[in-house]
């Protein structure tokens, strides 16, 4: 999985583009407490692509360590 990883984060490095499909998100109310009819007690969740948030984490790490 790791060389699968590397490629990705190779060709983004390199194009300085990010995949349309990292962009996107599912948003999902989660119910906070309260009265569940009314809206406020609801927060949007954003989920979001696996692999762009492992890349994301990678690129951090080695940020931290340049």
């Amino acid at each position: 999985m790791i060389p699968h990883l590397a490629g990705l984060l190779g060709i983004t490095m390199n194009t300085k583009a990010t995949p349309g499909d990292w962009k996107k998100a599912i948003v999902v109310p989660t119910y906070k407490g309260g009265d569940r009819s009314v809206v406020g007690n609801y927060r949007p969740v954003s989920l979001t692509s696996v692999v762009c948030k492992q890349i994301e984490h990678v690129i951090t790490g080695h940020r931290r360590q340049v």
